[in-house]
Formats: C-alpha cells, sequence, structure tokens
C-alpha cells in the first residue's frame, strides 16, 4: 500500500512539473525517461547491494574521518570547547568547515576536481543527451555550490540565450557544497546525505528540463573559451582561471591562494551561523506571536498542514507525514542547517524514525532549496549578466522556488522506494 502511494507520488510531482512548463510541446521526453531510468537505477544499487551501500558509507566514514581529523585544530585553538561532553553546533559541525573548504580549494588548485567535473560532465551529456554546459553545470553544482558554479561560470552565462540561463538559475536551487557535506554527515545519516548528492544532480535536469526546456541547438551546444571563443569540444565549461586563482593567465601563488580560501571558510561558517540563530529566532518569534491567538497555533503546524499531501505521498503513515510536513516547511522558511540541528539527536533511533522515513527525510533536506537561497541566486546573477537576463531571472523566484522543491521531494521519493 505505502510502496503504491509512493510511487503515485513520484507521479505526481513529475506531474506539478509537466503542469508549470513554460512550453509543453517541446519537452524531450526521451531525455528525461533516460536520466529517470538512471536515477533509479543509481538509487537501487546504492541502496540495495551490499557493494553500493559499502561504496556510500565508506564515502561518509571518509567525510567523518576528515571531520575527526579537523577537531586536533580546534582543540588546539579552543580545547574548551572540543574536550566537552557534547560539542554543540557551532563546533561539531561548523568549524571543521575551516579545513574541509581549503582542502576542495587546493584539490580545485591543483586540477583534480576540474578534471572530475570534466570527465562527468562530458559522461552526462553525452548519456542524456543534456546541453554540454548544463551537463557541467550539473557537475560543478555537487563540488563547488551554486552561486560559487555561477561565479566561475561567467563567461559562458554571458553568452547564453536568458532563457538557458534561467535553466541555470533552477538548477542552482538544488544543490549542496561538498565541502560542508562534513556537517551534514554529522547531524543526519551520512550515508543517505551522499546518496542525495547524485540524485539531486539528476533530479535536476528532470525537473527543469520539464519546467523550462529550451531547444539548444547544435551551434549554441558550444562551451565558451577563455579569450571568448567557443569550442564544440567537450572541454571544462568554465572559466576556470578564476576557480584556480588565476589572474591574467597567471596562477596565484598558492599560500595567497589558500590564506583567502581560509578566510572564504570563515566567512561561511560567519553566514551558516548567523543564518541559523537569526532563522530560529525568528521562527520562535513568530510562533509566540500567532498563541497570542491560539496556544496550539505554530509556525510548524500551519507548514504542516500545507505541505501534508506532498509528505503523504512519500508513502508514510499520516503521523509521520504530518511531522515529515513541518520539517518539509521550516526548511523551506529557514534552512536544512535549522531542522538538521532540531532532528539529530533523535533522527538515528529507528523507534522514532523507521529506516524509510529517515532515509526520505535525510535525503530531501540535503538540499540549498529554501526562500533565501533565490536571493542568493538572483544576486549572483545580478553582477555577471545583462538587465534581460537579469530581469527574466528575477521574474521567476516562484518558477526557481518550485523547482527546487520539487527536485527535493523526487529525490526523496525515489529512493524512498528502495528502503523500507
Amino acid at each position: 500500500m505505502y510502496l503504491i502511494v509512493n510511487i503515485i507520488g513520484i507521479l505526481v510531482y513529475l506531474g506539478i512539473a509537466f503542469l508549470f512548463s513554460k512550453d509543453r510541446k517541446n519537452i524531450n521526453w526521451k531525455s528525461i525517461i533516460i536520466v529517470l531510468a538512471i536515477n533509479l537505477i543509481l538509487a537501487w544499487v546504492l541502496t540495495s547491494f551490499s557493494g553500493g551501500r559499502d561504496a556510500v558509507k565508506a564515502a561518509a566514514d571518509g567525510f567523518n574521518w576528515l571531520v575527526q581529523v579537523s577537531y586536533q585544530g580546534i582543540g588546539f585553538a579552543l580545547a574548551s570547547w572540543v574536550n566537552v561532553k557534547q560539542m554543540d553546533f557551532v563546533t561539531s559541525s561548523l568549524l571543521p568547515i575551516l579545513m574541509i573548504v581549503p582542502l576542495f580549494d587546493i584539490l580545485t588548485y591543483i586540477g583534480v576536481l576540474p578534471w572530475i567535473i570534466k570527465w562527468v560532465g562530458r559522461g552526462l551529456s553525452y548519456i542524456t543527451g543534456q546541453p554540454k554546459f548544463e551537463s557541467f553545470f550539473a557537475v560543478e553544482m555537487m563540488f563547488l555550490g551554486n552561486t560559487e558554479a555561477i561565479a566561475v561560470s561567467t563567461l559562458q552565462l554571458k553568452q547564453m540565450s536568458a532563457q538557458r540561463n534561467l535553466t541555470i538559475a533552477m538548477m542552482s536551487m538544488s544543490c549542496i557544497t561538498a565541502s560542508i557535506l562534513g556537517a551534514y554527515t554529522q547531524m543526519v545519516p551520512g550515508q543517505y546525505v551522499l546518496t542525495a548528492v547524485p540524485l539531486n544532480i539528476l533530479n535536476a535536469i528532470i525537473i527543469t528540463n520539464m519546467i523550462n526546456p529550451v531547444k539548444v541547438t547544435p551551434e549554441e551546444d558550444t562551451i565558451a573559451k577563455i579569450g571568448g571563443s567557443n569550442s564544440n569540444q567537450d572541454d571544462v565549461a568554465t572559466t576556470d582561471a578564476q576557480a584556480l586563482g588565476e589572474e591574467d593567465g597567471k596562477k596565484e601563488p598558492f599560500f595567497s591562494f589558500l590564506g583567502d580560501s581560509i578566510l572564504g571558510a570563515g566567512r561561511l561558517i560567519l553566514i551558516i551561523a548567523a543564518n541559523v540563530i537569526a532563522f530560529v529566532a525568528l521562527a520562535a518569534l513568530i510562533d509566540k506571536i500567532l498563541q497570542l491567538f491560539n496556544q496550539n497555533l505554530t509556525l510548524e503546524n500551519i507548514l504542516g498542514i500545507i505541505m501534508f499531501p506532498f509528505a503523504w505521498l512519500m508513502g508514510l503513515n499520516v503521523h509521520d507525514a504530518f511531522q515529515f510536513a513541518q520539517f518539509m516547511g521550516t526548511k523551506l522558511v529557514t534552512n536544512e542547517f535549522v531542522v538538521m540541528g532540531k532532528i539529530a539527536p533523535t533522527i538515528n533511533n529507528t523507534h522514532l524514525f523507521n529506516p524509510h522515513y529517515q532515509a526520505q527525510l535525510t535525503v530531501f533536506l540535503t538540499s540549498f532549496a529554501n526562500f533565501s537561497t533565490t536571493g542568493m541566486i538572483i544576486g549572483a546573477f545580478k553582477g555577471i549578466v545583462d538587465k534581460e537576463k537579469n530581469d527574466l531571472i528575477s521574474k521567476n523566484v516562484l518558477t526557481m522556488l518550485l523547482s527546487g522543491i520539487l527536485v527535493s521531494l523526487m529525490s526523496a521519493g525515489v529512493i524512498g522506494l528502495f528502503v523500507w
């Protein structure tokens, strides 16, 4: 019964994307079916086979190991924060970012991440039939994050049409940043966090191509090169000079680059901490105001009612679906860290979160899809592309948000088919 509801839910999410499509006649159904098939096979392999489960667990353990190593640096400077019975959210989840972000930046500096992006993006484009740049960008987001991937794609974005820029903006709602995966795995089951990453990429391709289908001719399907020329070869589709810390073709000195990376990691921690504190406090304020009218009236309850139908279609019982809906709503109006911090003490308790619920909730939370992300994306595009493209993106804020929500629902729904 619940499995059937779960299957129906996936079809409903796809139906919503079709309903809000801007050009249904030009939807590339062949590509969407191929990507959906890959999506299902990947989720099946990563959750139902010992080899797939072991691979994901090994990756999650790797991130946890990095976090444990980072505690040595944190403990040196802030021993009283680490040598305690229970570390707080900032110490356990955010401060490790000071090591993990520079590590990923070093991998970018020496060319490892651009090489991975190039070949995975090339394979994705070949298999799915998607335009080259869109495929590269989907992979870039997995490692760099949304605003970072936009920033290093400046040359390409300026040359593409406004409609294709909108597709990129919509895709940007569904990513995470590899450098903060370690923070996630400290709060929720790491194997599902890591499984969510490729699922989000594939579902972003499906949903954006249904809502905003764009015909890309062979002449337009080019890769912008530094210096202004285009190429039909499957080279890395970004201004990699920016990503590698280069100016005028010269690579920035390593320790200067590393220093900037560490400062950037520090700013990221402050941004996340500030957002979590502000959003939690504002949500509490809203609850206090609502309770002046009715003691049982809270933001979570209101959002739970609104999101309940979508949560129930995950194949959950009514109680779990309502709780899931509350978490969904909270994540959308705040961010994923707020919800992860709330469920971290109990998410591994199988009496409170059965495996199906646990897997789906973790996957749903593993993305940047929320209201504040739309502002970040619009701001990132504003300094890059012209007014026409900016205006189109700004007019489609709700479409961007819908895209992000549907991607998260699809990813959670797909993994739910195989975890019970």
